[in-house]
């Protein structure tokens, strides 16, 4: 298998296509890798020479072993060269040639052949088709671009060739530096996610930037930016946001939720934060690693010009932040150093002729309201304040405050010194108020973001084991009888099992037996028709609601029977459902789920009813789910500040909604088969919710073998809880850590004596704080696991050991660690959880483990 690792930082480098040809790709690559103090090989079977190297006829006749290989010859000639790389034992390739599916039929298939010859010997490729990478702190410029950026702190990756060498050319001449430059082109194997896993281990990394046109390898890519947004912030341009390219659905999900919706969940989940515009990148990436990022959207804006502090003000309230609201303490204090005609409200305008000392003054006060998340300050050439002077000030305030600070110093010449200020102080300052607006919302984000990654969710009562194989055999049947989509009593049936509160749906053949069954159940009820072949029930007349006698059902079945046979001819009509019927609905909302092509089953919460796609009120969140992470999907939506109580109507059980949300996600995780799903609508009636209707659409040609293929984010492994006894007969549970243990690892670890603390971490942690914690227990289960060992005391749960192990990025090797609570150890336990990590090693064909000492 190749190292990318040495692939990126090589002591040897071979280029295949070297050449002294003027203007040539060949001849621009080995200019830029004579610069380098490594070993470089050219490689050209029509030359002795190449720029006064030692030129090689092929890759057979250089006496060293190869790390990177670069690739520049006409395509055709590629894949003979790729296997010549396997053969030898190379670590990497970038091809830079172009030629390949860009270009059609016979440039697919030449790419396809590199990719058998990459399985076959296990190589890492970047490209084809890109431009190369550059890493100038090591002073490697593996590209054909002549351009030679300034090393720095942020790295740079591009899918677009011409758009990444046009954003270094402006960041260049801006002398923005850089950690990496990467061209990723094709990304036929190295990928977004491989190159996020290395910079992740790169001290001179800060932050990451990507511009992206397709995310590869989904599963990976969320895994990785989870792993490094901790740390370093991942910043993302994703085009093609206005797709025109979704097709017909036959779910209300599937026609809301497109793939723009899901890219933009996906960010949000893996903790980065997406940006419009290709300016935005590097305005982002300079201040999302500040310490200090906003706990909220409440901005406090100074200015000393109204004008600007409108324009402030709707820049603000469009991009969904908020004023500030000052207390009237505050607002009091104000009045004692401003005069007397200020605005006496945010934007606070200190006037055209304000000094130094009301900037300063508004600034404190404004600072230490608890009512202000973020400052902004704006400053137009008037009055008594020289820019630099207040510039100077406000840095020096800056320092020290806890608040982001964001300053706008409008003009030209005259503010250029204050702007150099800002600079060497590293606060951020921007020429207009909506581009200063922008970024402070971003930071917002971004900090929102994160927390989804640190916030520790609630237990809830949800079944995480609901009897299955029941609803496996209803979707074998139906798969068998052809179908595609279930009945609405058989999609029931899965709500059922998951504990999600239904109507029941009771199917009958003749209004006889619909009479019979409505007298059973009690008026008022609700008829639907029953067809394999109708999605929509309410658009051929199939759904009759309110009947509330004999007489009345009578009619209206004759009536929905004709009704659905002259809209929809051709349907099968299996029957009719009988209903109770929920009165005294309050709201209607929707829970849904898709898959996309990339990242999966998506899960969806919204507006419901009939109107669902017209309004489109709804968000998007990537299963599993959590109780956090529930409540942030509907947080998202404008339907749920109506939930909590909207003219007075009672507000819905949150609580329960949590917990249908968290059920409905492990249906989804539990079932691959599934394409589309929607409950529409879960109606709330005296804050209670029921599902009055389900849908469901499965594939009935899935492929049952891969173990959860339809997520990307990686389930809670069950099959890792183990029920034994330690040596004393003292029955506990060995079982995989969870995000809801945060307060049981804290108290454990809280237990542990000052030498079982430095066995564990090699010093005596005296502050275990919420950030350690979180990153204890919400772990990502494919490259990492922690298992806990849980005892009942008196009928509450307790932790009494934990066993981790930390997977390296390239999957090879992995570091453990063994911790047991004082009072339980020399019982077996320790020794247990080691075997447990070991068999999971063994199963992850890991090479080999390590003791951890962190």
């Amino acid at each position: 298998m190749g190292d990318l690792k040495l692939m990126l930082d090589p002591e040897t480098v071979a280029l295949i296509g070297a050449t002294e040809r003027e203007g040539s790709v060949g001849r621009t690559i080995m200019e830029n890798l004579l610069k380098l103090n490594k070993k470089i090989f050219p490689v050209n079977p029509e030359r002795k020479k190449v720029l006064g190297v030692e030129c090689y006829p092929d890759l057979n006749s250089i006496p060293e072993n190869i790390h990177l290989a670069i690739i520049a010859t006409p395509a055709r000639k590629v894949p003979q060269i790729v296997e010549e790389c396997g053969r030898i034992g190379v670590e990497g390739i970038i091809i830079v040639s172009a030629g390949f599916k860009e270009i059609g039929e016979e440039g697919k298939k030449l790419e396809e052949e590199i990719i058998e010859i990459r399985k076959k010997y296990g190589l890492r490729i970047i490209g084809p088709n890109c431009l190369g990478i550059i890493r100038p702190n090591i002073g490697l410029n593996a590209s054909f671009l002549k351009a030679d950026p300034e090393p720095g702190k942020i790295a740079f990756l591009s899918q677009s060739g011409a758009l990444g060498t046009a954003i270094l050319d402006w960041a260049i001449n801006a002398h923005i530096g850089f950690s990496m430059f990467a061209s990723l082109g094709s990304m036929i194997d190295v990928d977004f996610g491989d190159l996020i896993d290395f910079l992740g281990d790169d001290p001179e990394t800060r932050s990451i930037m990507i511009y992206m046109e397709s995310v590869g390898n989904a599963k990976k890519f969320m895994s990785a930016t989870r792993g490094f947004a901790r740390n370093k912030p991942v910043i993302i341009v994703k085009t093609g946001r206005f797709s025109q390219s979704a097709k017909a659905a036959l779910s209300h999900t599937g026609a809301m939720a497109g793939d723009d919706r899901v890219y933009d969940a996906a960010f949000k989940r893996a903790g980065a934060i997406r940006v419009k515009e290709v300016s935005d990148l590097f305005n982002a990436a300079a201040v999302l690693d500040s310490k200090h990022l906003p706990k909220g959207p409440r901005l406090a804006i100074i200015t000393n010009a109204g004008g600007p502090g409108v324009m402030a003000t709707d820049a603000l309230i469009e991009l969904g932040g908020e004023l500030a609201k000052l207390s009237n303490t505050n607002l009091e204090e104000m009045d004692s150093f401003l005069p007397k005609y200020w605005s006496k409200s945010n934007p606070i305008d200190v006037l055209g002729d304000a000094d130094i000392e009301r900037y300063v003054n508004s600034l404190n006060v404004c600072l230490k309201d608890s009512q202000v998340d973020g400052i902004l300050i704006i400053y137009t050439p008037q009055g008594m304040a020289v820019p630099d002077e207040l510039a100077g000030a406000i840095s020096e305030i800056a320092k020290k405050a806890t608040k982001p600070i964001i300053t706008v110093w409008m003009g030209g010449e005259g503010v250029l010194k204050a702007r150099e200020i800002f600079i060497q102080n590293d606060i951020p300052h921007y020429e207009t108020p909506e581009e200063a607006v922008k970024t402070y919302m971003y930071m917002h984000n971004y900090g929102r973001n994160l927390e989804l990654l640190y916030e520790t969710p609630s237990e809830l009562p949800v079944d995480m084991a609901p009897p299955k194989s029941n609803l496996k055999a209803l979707i074998t049947r139906v798969a068998k009888e052809g179908r595609t989509i279930l009945t609405e009593e058989e999609s029931k049936r899965f709500l059922l099992n998951y504990g999600i509160p239904t109507t029941g749906a009771y199917p009958v053949k003749t209004v006889d037996e619909a009479v019979t069954l409505a007298n059973k159940i009690g008026y008022p009820v609700v008829l639907k028709i029953s067809s394999p072949d109708l999605s929509h029930k309410t658009e051929v007349g199939g759904v009759i609601i309110g009947i509330r006698s004999d007489e009345i059902l009578i009619e209206e079945y004759d009536n929905l029977m004709k009704r659905v046979r002259e809209k929809a001819p051709q349907a099968r009509i299996n029957g009719v459902t009988v209903q109770k019927m929920i009165e005294n609905i309050d709201y209607e909302i929707m829970l849904g789920s898709k898959k996309d092509n990339y990242f999966g089953s998506v899960i969806l919460f919204g507006m419901g009813g009939i109107t669902a796609e017209i309004f489109g009120d709804f968000s998007i969140g990537l299963p599993p789910l959590n109780q956090t992470l529930a409540r942030r999907l509907m947080e998202d939506t404008k339907i749920f500040k109506m939930i909590q109580g909207f003219r007075g109507k009672p507000p819905a059980d949150l609580r329960q909604l949590d917990q249908i949300i968290v059920s409905f996600s492990n249906l989804i995780a539990d079932f691959p088969e599934i394409v589309e799903m929607d409950i529409n609508p879960l109606a709330i009636s005296n804050g209670k919710a029921h599902a009055l209707d389900a849908r469901i659409i499965i594939d009935k040609t899935f492929d049952q073998t891969a173990h959860y293929p339809h997520l990307v984010i990686t389930p809670y492994p069950t099959k890792y809880v183990v029920p034994w006894k330690t040596t004393d007969g003292t029955e506990v549970l060995l079982r995989p850590i969870r995000p809801e243990d945060e307060p049981l690892e804290y108290e454990m670890l809280s237990s542990l004596s000052e030498q079982s603390l430095k066995d564990r971490f090699f010093q005596v942690i005296k502050n275990i704080t919420h950030e350690m914690l979180t990153r204890y227990c919400n772990i990502d289960y494919d490259r990492d696991m922690a298992i806990v060992v849980e005892i009942k005391d008196h009928g509450k749960k307790k932790l009494v050991g934990t066993g981790r192990i930390i997977i390296d990025p390239d999957f090879k090797k992995g570091e453990f660690a063994v911790v047991v609570r004082d009072d339980y150890q020399r019982k077996g336990i320790g020794y247990k959880l080691l075997d447990m990590l070991i068999g999971i090693a063994a199963e992850k064909e890991l090479e080999m483990i390590i003791i951890n000492g962190n």
